[in-house]
């Protein structure tokens, strides 16, 4: 049996009209003779989508029952025994109730569709998992309900509901989506222009790359190597050199030229991974690729012009920046460089070769390196190469009339081979030509003179040279090239040792400065950055005033760079300055790299000193939003009742009678009492904020405080049952604002639990702490939302629009820390919520 095939209908928000294409579709398939049944859709109570349900097959759904409630759910095992075409299941993302055979919704429809059955589904774009941090930044509302962005990739169909913001809106506002009451609400927080716009640019661009990942798969399948032009994509690429900076802003002005156009840079290495590019120079460039909004990529070939083809092709690239070569007019003879022999072979992709400031410069020397060899073994080679030929000559001239030149030779060219692998190129070359001499005058007819009669010896004594040169050519090589191989193994390390110094979060500068003067043996390693408005003097660099210190770590800092004995540029206005006198070139790469590191964690830290500077500001601004949000229905409704009843008491047309008119009376009270403690509560939690909360702690007796809290409940003290011994002891807190936090706690419980269930409060000691408890037998709150509920303005939920600011649980938890206590939420066993209040025990108590 084969799979099922799955489609999804993604959209930006709720309302945007998911469900009702996913219905739409429905009625067409059973328009065309398909069998279509409907597993799981929730109208949410919008007319116009429940009229599409008329006529459909429903499957019955599974009812269950948790912590005393009763809920439905898909009925999977039913879809799949009815054995139809094609299933409709509404909300791809959504969580089952516990003790349900799949944890997620999306897993149901993975045994559908292991079925053989089609599925057609709907998800909002914040329920991805890849973007859900995202939607909680932009919303402020986290997604708890989440589907991995795999399932909804590997769907056959992702089809876009696209609603632009203002036309939501005024579907919300004409009641096409929401309740009227929650209408308000709703465009105020989550409903904004901005947090719309935001969405549905987040859902073009997850559709967008699901277009291109299927634009991928269908060109490998269909073995398309040409480039398609879909999509702009800029290529640009990097050697490290002084020109980069210039590529990579001229490659990023080109692809802003079209909207939507993607930039990446991509450098190619040797395969040997011994000679390549300056790290410096490709860390500063990759830096300003992805300041760009770019990507970089780095790969791997000897043919440098086919592996940037090779990529480009790969990434279906509409464009190649080059830069114009550096190597001089007589290099270019020899070869046509790698710009000529790209734009030979580029076929459909465009080229552009910019010109820039180092062209035809010619390629700069890299700096000198040590030898290859020690000093010891190049002595030993001197010494050899000077005394061993004459010995060698001593000991085989008697034998001159034994010997034939060509032995005479091989015993030559022996002494050289070993000269080389002591000494290396210069003592080989030197013995070589050295021997050819010994070998002329004393072992070559005629004997005595640098003249050769047989052209055979003569032959035989150039092709000794030859040999000897290129065998000590091969072993000066070979020892460089371990050289290298050992320094570019030494600098993977010390750069993975700096990779895995940032993935573990010590990439703070003070830490980096510390490291690269550890690890280079400097005295002192400063960052000096360039003060605001200094100018660029010719002296500016040897000026204390011109710069600051931003980081150092070691002794005595530099304080401009003119002081130090190594600096390296990272950018205009920042230079890293080190003591303890010059370094090698080939370790000024590695710092130069550890430079750059450090600038990125700098600007890394001051990004975060801004956002910590801005969040109280954030946080302040939203709890002026809920206060007014607040004040402007909370404040309103009992106003309203007061008003209300005040104003019908002062009505002299109406004979009230002496019952009405206490019930008026009674109305009135109850609704200045709700008004003067949200008043309070408002009052106290600024209070709190501002830390200027008066508190008078003091020796409490729990038996005379929870007496009065129940009795401030009113009306529902009677649903109290309270559990408290007098041998309890004093614990120390302020009476009042104890017996506030109690009401709040009760309060909050007699509201969620069930009219026949009372709430129960029990106290008990625990060692230096009396816990008191407030238990009720409510639906209770996931243990994720568990420190939610006590933000302020916080309804979990949103279960009505009457229950106050939702301000109880934050005074209550900061009335209780502000005493030295705590307060903390646990699951009821068998269903519900007990809140622990936690209070120190007072000195003057006896022990436990």
């Amino acid at each position: 049996m084969s799979r099922g095939r799955l489609r999804v209908y993604l959209g930006a928000a709720p309302g945007v009209g998911k469900t009702y294409a996913m219905l739409s579709e429905g009625r067409r398939g059973m328009e065309r003779g398909r069998d279509v049944v409907v597993g799981f859709v929730e109208t949410h109570g919008r007319a116009r989508t429940a009229a599409l349900l008329d006529g459909m097959e429903v499957i019955p759904r599974r009812t269950m029952t948790h912590r005393g409630a009763t809920f439905t759910e898909l009925d999977a095992d039913a879809v799949i025994a009815r054995a139809p075409k094609a299933a409709l299941i509404d909300e791809l993302a959504h969580t089952n109730v516990p003790g349900s055979k799949n944890v997620k919704r999306w897993q149901d429809i993975d045994d559908i569709l292991d079925a053989g059955i089609d599925v057609i589904s709907t998800v909002n774009i914040q329920h991805l998992e890849s973007v859900n941090d995202v939607v909680q930044e932009i919303t402020g509302v986290p997604q708890r309900e989440t589907v991995p962005d795999e399932v909804v990739r590997r769907a056959d169909q992702v089809e876009l509901v696209d609603m632009s913001p203002e036309a939501l809106r005024r579907r919300m506002a004409h009641g096409n989506v929401y309740a009227p009451a929650k209408v308000d609400a709703a465009l105020s927080n989550y409903f904004r222009v901005g947090n719309l716009t935001a969405l549905r640019e987040l859902a073009l661009l997850w559709v967008a790359g699901k277009v291109d990942d299927q634009l991928d798969r269908y060109r490998a399948e269909h073995g398309i190597a040409t480039t398609w032009e879909a999509r702009e994509r800029v290529v640009v690429a990097l050697t490290g050199g002084p020109e980069g900076d210039t590529l990579v802003r001229r490659a990023a002005r080109i692809a802003a030229r079209t909207k939507g156009a993607d930039l990446l840079a991509v450098h190619v290495t040797s395969a040997d991974g011994l000679t390549g590019a300056d790290p410096a120079g490709l860390a500063r460039q990759r830096t300003l690729v992805e300041s760009m909004g770019g990507t970089y990529h780095q790969v791997v070939g000897d043919d440098i012009p086919q592996a940037l083809l090779d990529f480009a092709r790969g990434v279906n690239a509409t464009q190649l920046v080059l830069g114009a070569s550096r190597r001089g007019r007589f290099a270019q003879i020899f070869s046509r460089g790698v710009g000529v022999e790209t734009t030979a072979r580029s076929g459909s992709i465009d080229v552009h070769m910019i010109t820039h400031d180092e062209a035809k410069k010619g390629r700069r020397r890299p700096a000198r390196t040590r030898a290859a060899l020690t000093r010891k073994r190049r002595l030993t080679g001197w010494a050899l190469a000077v005394a061993g030929m004459p010995l060698l000559t001593a000991l085989l001239a008697p034998f001159r009339d034994v010997l034939s030149l060509p032995s005479e030779i091989l015993f030559f060219l022996c002494l050289t081979v070993g000269v080389a692998l002591a000494g290396g190129m210069w003592p080989a070359i030197t013995a070589a030509i050295g021997g050819s001499l010994l070998l002329n005058w004393y072992f070559t007819p005629p004997i005595g003179e640098f003249t050769i009669n047989d052209p055979e010896n003569l032959f035989a004594l150039v092709v000794f040279v030859l040999v000897a040169v290129a065998v000590s050519s091969i072993v000066d090589l070979a020892a460089r090239r371990t050289r290298q191989a050992a320094r570019a193994s030494a600098d993977a390390e010390l750069l993975a040792t700096l990779a895995g110094h940032v993935l573990r979060g010590e990439a703070a500068v003070p830490s980096l400065m510390e490291r690269m003067r550890e690890t280079f043996g400097f005295t002192s390693v400063t960052l000096l950055e360039r003060r605001p408005g200094a100018g660029r003097t010719p002296d500016h660099r040897s000026d204390p005033d011109a710069w600051r210190i931003v980081a150092t770590s070691g002794g005595a800092p530099p304080t401009c760079p003119g002081q130090s004995d190594t600096d390296v540029v990272i950018d205009d206005d920042m230079i890293l300055a080190a003591r303890g006198g010059p370094m090698d070139a080939a370790d000024r790469t590695v710092l130069e790299s550890f430079a750059a590191e450090a600038a990125v964690a700098l600007r890394q830290e001051r990004l975060q000193e801004a956002a910590e500077r801005a969040r109280p500001l954030a946080e302040a601004d939203r709890m002026r939003t809920a206060l007014l949000a607040a004040v402007s229905h909370d404040l309103r409704t009992p106003l309203a009742s007061a008003k209300a009843a005040v104003e019908s008491l002062g009505n002299t047309d109406v004979d009230w009678s002496d019952h009405d008119r206490a019930e008026l009376v009674d109305t009135a009270k109850e609704s200045l009492d709700k008004l003067d403690r949200l008043v309070a509560n408002l009052l106290d939690m600024s209070r709190l904020q501002a830390g200027v909360l008066g508190l008078t702690p003091e020796p409490v007796a729990l038996e005379e405080v929870v007496p009065r809290a129940v009795d401030d409940l009113g009306p529902v003290r009677d649903r109290i049952e309270g559990d408290v011994s007098i041998e309890l002891p004093e614990i120390v807190a302020d009476p009042a604002l104890l017996e506030r936090v109690l009401v709040n706690l009760m309060s909050n419980a007699v509201r969620y639990s069930p009219p026949d269930e009372p709430v129960l409060v029990t106290a008990s000691r625990h060692g230096e702490h009396v816990e008191i408890r407030v238990i009720d037998r409510g639906p209770g709150i996931p243990p994720e939302a568990h420190d939610r509920v006590f933000q302020p303005f916080q309804r979990l939920g949103d279960r009505d629009n009457h229950s106050g600011v939702g301000l109880g649980l934050a005074l209550s938890r900061g009335l209780a820390e502000a005493m030295g206590g705590t307060l903390v939420p646990e699951e009821t066993p068998g269903g519900g919520l007990t809140m622990i209040l936690t209070m120190p025990v007072s000195s003057r108590a006896v022990p436990a």
